[in-house]
């Protein structure tokens, strides 16, 4: 028998980063008040960082650059603690286990970064701090839009959970042209949408970083062809150029 099955098969990577997000949690219920949010600001991404103010804010000028990682390892209530974490499940299992724990954690951090990078273009010098790993989701739900549909068009869903290798991946040319990932990115826009104006059950009451999932999915569907180099095994696997 397998150690793997499906539906439970999370790779190592997924459940460590997990871990990381509810330890880190947990730890910040039991500091003071005051220390609790010296370090929930010096852990977060906060863009008047880089407009001069690095000293006065907590962490200091070393926070400039590792809260480009730090800001995805924090999370602003239980709620939305529960809500990344279901959904790097969701999405992360399916990218780990086909590009294996080392790509993956490159490929989060990537796309985190570049959802911070976004969240500053809109919002440079802003005294706004950013927490979540949801710019890290939405790029691995935009990574995932690569060969979620090509196993569908096979007939290998259950291939996502059991052997996300040998689904093949989906170009550019053809991710930008096929209707239903278009449709998925529509929708998808659309439930961001309803967050920044507020739904109740969707806005966890300290505002949506939108541009941040904005450029997190466009980083993971753009770039996931760089991640996804592992040759698979069993059936071989056509490569297309990105």
């Amino acid at each position: 028998m397998r150690q793997n099955q499906p539906i439970f098969n999370v790779p190592n990577s997924v459940l460590a980063l997990i871990s990381i997000f509810v330890i880190i949690h947990l730890l910040r219920q039991v500091l003071p008040a005051a220390e609790e949010e010296w370090w929930m600001i010096a852990l977060a991404f906060v863009p008047a960082r880089y407009a001069g103010y690095a000293a006065e804010l907590p962490g200091g000028e070393i926070a400039s650059v590792s809260s480009f990682i730090t800001h995805m390892l924090v999370h602003a209530d239980l709620t939305h603690l529960m809500f990344n974490s279901a959904w790097f499940l969701a999405f992360g299992g399916a990218i780990a286990l086909r590009i294996g724990g080392a790509r993956f954690l490159a490929f989060t951090a990537f796309t985190g970064i570049i959802g911070a990078l976004t969240f500053l273009a809109f919002h440079f010098g802003a005294l706004v701090p950013v927490i979540g790993a949801s710019g890290a989701v939405s790029g691995m739900m935009g990574g995932v839009m690569r060969f979620m549909f090509s196993a569908i068009d096979h007939h290998q869903f259950s291939a996502l959970r059991e052997a996300p290798r040998s689904v093949p991946l989906m170009s550019l040319r053809q991710s930008l042209t096929d209707k239903r990932i278009i449709a998925v990115t529509v929708i998808w826009l659309l439930l961001n949408g309803l967050a920044v104006m507020g739904i109740p059950g969707v806005d966890t009451g300290g505002g949506i970083a939108w541009e941040a999932h904005l450029g997190g999915y466009a980083a993971g569907f753009f770039f996931f062809g760089f991640f996804d180099k592992q040759e698979p095994t069993g059936k071989p696997r056509l490569y297309l150029v990105n």
